[in-house]
């Protein structure tokens, strides 16, 4: 026998007693590394150069639930595990890839938590309360750290891919809070400056309604949301900004106030379209009858809206006909009238009204009758009297009496 043949005798003889000794030595709480070989429904099997191959159960496969193996692991992937039983009469030997995952996360988990770092993760499952993923161990989070704005249903959360941070780490209770929305502040903020610097008050941009609340709507104009306050949607009064908005719709806004310091942006609508007096004066012409909504009343007249955010005056003077000593005696408010323009002024901002220009003037009713009283009585002068009276003469302008007619006759008697 040759040397060269020789020495690999005696090398195979040296591995074949390292294998055995392998074997031998193997046992519960062992550390094993292999190759999987196969993955059933619930199972995955594991050649580690055993005399027969281990199983890892499905529920060792990971620290969260699986529906399938193959969630976990694939044909011909490297894994590390723990030894749980063996069983050489039955050719049953139990790994857990789990137990292994776990002891090493923790130390990678306790950096990142340090470091405030961002990793990735898979949603592995959707729970009460919020949704988990595997890093090693149960990584849970919270629904209100899933994103920067509410989400009512996380069903079609399993499976994405979500950019996280460790919010909590607790070893001793198995405990590992993580936050997708830190990262999304973050980065939020970061957006925020950048977009802060690029706009300026006076700016026209197109944004989009993001959120509407009772004060006004949020929009989003470039990743960042600025306030158009209620008042500043529509030259027309806006009670509430659902009213006439809705989230998503795509609106054109003008830049009123960048504040940095305190990250706010004041927005306004109605300033980016054309102002209803700057075309008042196309719209009305002095003379024109149209209608209108009395808004105020006041003391000196009626507000009556023609045109939305186009208000004019009707002076008390020019309400009625007949003298009245309020508005309120003759008008409410929200009421619909008609009204002459009796003179329009853009430039001022200044429509003067009229109500009662509008209508026909009533009937003159017929004057009274005149009476006299003579010198020393009370007994009214009647129209007979007159007749038969030679000191009274009648004429087409009426009665005249002169004082010599009145008082010759008595002059005479005293002669």
């Amino acid at each position: 026998m040759s040397e060269e043949i020789k020495d690999q005798q005696e090398n195979a003889e040296v591995t074949n007693q390292d294998e055995l000794e392998q074997i031998v030595s193997l046992k519960k709480g062992d550390t094993v590394k292999g190759s999987i070989v196969k993955v059933e429904d619930n199972q995955a099997y594991v050649s580690i150069g055993y005399k027969y191959d281990g199983v890892i159960p499905i529920r060792e496969l990971s620290s969260v639930h699986l529906d399938n193996a193959s969630d976990a692991v694939q044909v011909g992937q490297e894994v590390e595990a723990k030894v749980v039983s063996i069983d050489d009469e039955k050719e049953r030997l139990v790994l857990s890839k789990r137990a292994i995952d776990s002891e090493n996360a923790w130390e990678v988990l306790a950096q990142r938590f340090e470091n405030k770092e961002t990793f990735e993760v898979t949603v592995a499952d959707v729970v009460k309360g919020g949704i988990v993923a595997d890093v090693g161990v149960r990584g849970f989070i919270p629904a209100s750290m899933v994103e920067r704005h509410f989400v009512e249903d996380f069903s079609d959360y399993k499976g994405r891919t979500l950019r996280v941070k460790v919010k909590e780490i607790d070893r001793e209770n198995n405990k590992v809070i993580l936050s997708a929305k830190d990262v999304l502040d973050e980065e939020f903020e970061q957006n925020k400056q950048k977009v802060m610097g690029s706009i300026k008050e006076g700016q026209l941009i197109d944004g989009k309604v993001q959120r509407l609340t009772q004060f006004g709507a949020f929009v989003d104009v470039g990743g960042v949301d600025g306030l158009v306050h209620v008042s500043e949607i529509a030259w027309n009064h806006v009670d509430k900004p659902s009213d006439v908005l809705s989230e998503g719709d795509e609106v054109k806004v003008k830049v009123l106030k960048v504040d940095p310091e305190k990250g706010k942006i004041s927005l306004s609508i109605k300033a980016a379209a054309p102002g209803p007096w700057e075309t008042a004066a196309e719209l009305f012409k002095t003379g024109d009858i149209v209608s209108g909504e009395v808004k105020r009343l006041v003391t000196f007249g009626a507000f009556v809206e023609i045109a939305p955010g186009v208000e004019g005056l009707v002076h008390i003077s020019q309400i009625s006909h007949k003298h009245i000593g309020t508005p309120q005696e003759v008008l409410k408010e929200g009421e619909t009238v008609q009204v002459k323009i009796l003179d329009v002024n853009p430039s001022e901002k200044r429509v003067s009204l009229s109500i009662k220009e509008t209508e026909e003037a009533p009937a003159q009713e017929a004057k009274p009758e005149r009476t006299e009283r003579r010198g020393g009585g009370a007994d009214r002068v009647n129209r007979e009297d007159i007749n038969n009276n030679p000191n009274v003469s009648l004429s087409n302008q009426g009665l005249s009496i002169t004082l010599g007619e009145r008082f010759g006759d008595k002059l005479s008697k005293l002669k």
